[in-house]
């Protein structure tokens, strides 16, 4: 039997998210602080007090999300849970920056100055209006990508996020990604929509962003993990601390490997997975892959004292 602590992307976040952590554990406290320091603004205040449209502007929601998936691993840390208990670390898009931090191969300050220069290139790569994403539930990733490939029509349609066995989301030039959704009606979708996003992610649109990231990232100190990470687009494990700087680069336009990397660990031996931060659509999505992997999200004060009594 093994664990695996999984760390939640964007979509995940919320105002106040954290806020009871923070006030529970110093440890916690601390994680906001070092983000705010490293950020130069007080982003824990937006994050307990602010508008939910300006936190879930794509270089808010990054870092704040990654600020909260690290202060509930503080929490645990300071209940004597340490990461001594994950065999396997994975984050969900962002999430990817959370779990090396959790597995000390990047400090909290590198993590969040990395997602607030990688939640603005995102946005900056393609115009607003031009790019759209969409999900196509009830699709397994084989018609997913095919219904991609076809809607194409000369522009970008890609599979960019493979979720679980029956959510696929599509990315690329809004025209494409419109048409499938219904290209993905006729081929049996339960239900195909447009998504409330900012920017195509995960698509060779975002080829000028991944060239910020490459030499944002390259500036920054990469050390060897405490855990095995799972990158999204490798969906197998990883030790080397410079193909993990690597991968995050290809991340940018690269697909979100989701429903491999968790059937991946699944074949590691994990039987348990620890969603750690906001939200608990990871926990989810882990039981549509395989359903004999328990799930325990880790979010609140009570989350915590829940997994200390086991």
């Amino acid at each position: 039997m093994s664990i695996a602590f999984v760390f939640p992307g964007q979509g995940a976040q919320t105002i106040g998210m954290g806020r009871d952590l923070a006030e529970a554990y110093p440890a916690a406290r601390a994680v906001f602080d070092e983000v705010d320091d490293a950020l130069g603004e007080a982003l824990s205040t937006l994050i307990w007090e602010g508008e939910q449209d300006t936190l879930t502007l794509t270089q808010n929601a990054q870092p704040a999300l990654m600020a909260t998936s690290v202060a509930a691993l503080r929490a645990l840390e300071a209940e004597g849970i340490t990461m001594e208990r994950a065999a396997f670390v994975a984050g969900h898009s962002l999430g990817e920056y959370s779990a090396l931090c959790a597995a000390g191969t990047v400090s909290v300050a590198d993590a969040a100055r990395l997602l607030r220069t990688r939640g603005k290139a995102m946005q900056e790569a393609v115009p607003v209006g031009v790019g759209a994403m969409a999900a196509l539930l009830g699709l397994d990733f084989e018609t997913a990508n095919a219904v991609a490939a076809e809607a194409a029509q000369g522009e970008v349609c890609q599979a960019a996020n493979d979720n679980d066995p029956g959510q696929v989301v599509v990315s690329g030039h809004k025209g494409a990604v419109e048409r499938a959704v219904e290209i993905a009606k006729g081929r049996g979708a339960k239900r195909a929509v447009m998504l409330p996003v900012s920017a195509p992610f995960h698509c060779s649109l975002m080829a000028p962003a991944a060239e910020v990231m490459a030499e944002a990232l390259a500036g920054v100190e990469f050390a060897a993990p405490s855990a095995t990470v799972v990158p999204n687009v490798l969906a197998t494990g990883c030790d080397d601390p410079n193909a993990l700087r690597d991968h995050l680069v290809t991340q940018v336009t690269g697909s979100v490997r989701w429903r491999e990397s968790v059937a991946w660990m699944a074949g590691q031996g994990v039987t348990e997975i620890w969603e750690i931060g906001a939200g608990k659509a990871l926990s989810g999505m882990v039981r549509r892959i395989d359903r004999s992997i328990a799930t325990r999200a880790i979010g609140t004060p009570a989350d915590v004292a829940a997994a200390l009594d086991g």
